[in-house]
């Protein structure tokens, strides 16, 4: 699959695994173990940007811990029509852009974020385009979480396999993301396994 039918097939995504069925999903275990972090790690005014927020049910389980310098990024512009009508508190406070993760995380400063977070994102960027993790951690001046599908569900990561297509559409990356963003200068502080995804807290030096 070509970078850019990728990208449109997630713009244009409706049905399972689109924003309004995230919505309903509403928040789960990896938002728990999110807000248990930034109580642990971070202040109420920290700037926290999500990479791929859809329509924001781990931002809302953030802003209902005091968390109010929230920003999100998503690919499909219905992200944040649905936010808007399923979490109407958060679409009229936080900061909300569509497009590209590629295209947006650039135009960030600097240590401009106190935490960037990915969940189920990252693992779906093409190995064009893995550069954008280095980015990730240039606009952390904190924390980075990666709540990413390494291979330990069930249907996943089966006899070595490197990338699975799911449901025979789009595909996934298992990396090793501890490797991967320790190179590029970080620690990581934790790293807590659940029934879907590793859930990998870093901090930036």
């Amino acid at each position: 699959m070509e970078p850019d039918d990728n990208h449109r097939g997630w713009a244009e995504r409706s049905g399972e695994f689109s924003p309004a069925y995230y919505a309903q999903l509403g928040a789960n275990n990896v938002s728990e173990t999110l807000a248990a972090t930034c109580d642990y790690y971070l202040s109420e005014d920290a700037a926290i940007l999500e990479i791929g927020c859809s329509s924001g049910r781990h931002l809302t389980r953030l802003r209902e811990n005091g968390f109010t310098n929230l920003t999100g990024i998503d690919i499909n512009d219905e992200s944040f029509a649905v936010m808007a009508d399923q979490y109407p508190e958060l679409a009229a406070t936080g900061t909300f852009q569509t497009g590209l993760i590629e295209e947006l995380v650039p135009e960030y400063p600097d240590d401009a974020f106190d935490l960037v977070y990915s969940v189920e994102t990252l693992q779906h960027i093409q190995p064009q385009n893995t550069w954008v993790f280095e980015e990730l951690a240039r606009i952390t001046g904190g924390l980075l979480i990666t709540a990413e599908n390494e291979g330990n569900g069930p249907q996943r990561g089966r006899a070595d396999a490197t990338v699975s297509y799911v449901n025979d559409e789009f595909p996934l990356y298992f990396r090793n993301w501890k490797r991967i963003f320790s190179d590029l200068g970080c620690v990581q502080l934790s790293c807590e396994p659940s029934e879907r995804d590793t859930i990998r807290t870093f901090r930036a030096l």
